[in-house]
């Protein structure tokens, strides 16, 4: 199995944050056997995301996305995603009661634009935040599986550690593993 990284946020781009998702991904992927041939990043531009994913599903089995799932207008990943696999966003009662219950938990009142975040694309696998309010999905399509998750670093390790890895491992039968050698050599001293 092969898998691609989209990381999404012009604050990525322009040097704001350091991209420490990326990483983090790409080495729980490589310790369960998954190869990683690309790492995208791309700004908070709908049409760039979309062509980004679409380019990753014809080279890819697993694409993972993280960012971009906010209820801001910037956070274009759910759109970005439907439109890339041919989909409608539907709206998923249960995502938003979590995201009610979250707000709850933190104490904090809800804006009506976290609603947004309850809709995902038509017919994906919802994959619930326990840590944050962005609810992820995965979407399986003919051309590969689309895995999107939060920017928030903290969010983003919870759910490949307790959804995303027993989902890939699942798939790929609980077999592979990958493991890279790295040689140091001493330096040379000079006399």
């Amino acid at each position: 199995m092969n898998a691609e990284i989209i990381t999404i946020g012009t604050e990525l781009l322009l040097g704001e944050i350091v991209d420490t998702n990326a990483t983090y991904i790409a080495r729980q992927l490589r310790d369960i056997g998954v190869s990683i041939f690309y790492v995208t990043t791309v700004g908070d531009n709908l049409e760039r995301i979309a062509e980004a994913i679409r380019t990753s599903l014809e080279r890819a089995d697993v694409v993972i996305t993280t960012g971009g799932l906010g209820p801001t207008v910037d956070d274009m990943t759910r759109q970005a995603v439907a439109d890339a696999t041919d989909r409608e966003l539907e709206f998923r009662p249960e995502l938003f009661e979590d995201i009610q219950e979250r707000f709850k938990q933190f104490g904090v009142r809800m804006s009506e634009n976290n609603r947004v975040q309850a809709f995902i694309p038509k017919g994906s696998i919802p994959v619930h935040n326990r840590l944050g309010t962005a609810p992820c999905y995965i979407v399986e399509d003919e051309r590969g599986t689309v895995i999107s998750l939060p920017g928030v670093p903290r969010e983003m390790k919870g759910l490949m550690e307790r959804s995303v890895l027993p989902y890939l491992r699942e798939r790929m039968g609980g077999k592979g593993i990958i493991l890279s050698l790295i040689h140091i050599s001493e330096p040379t001293r000079p006399y």
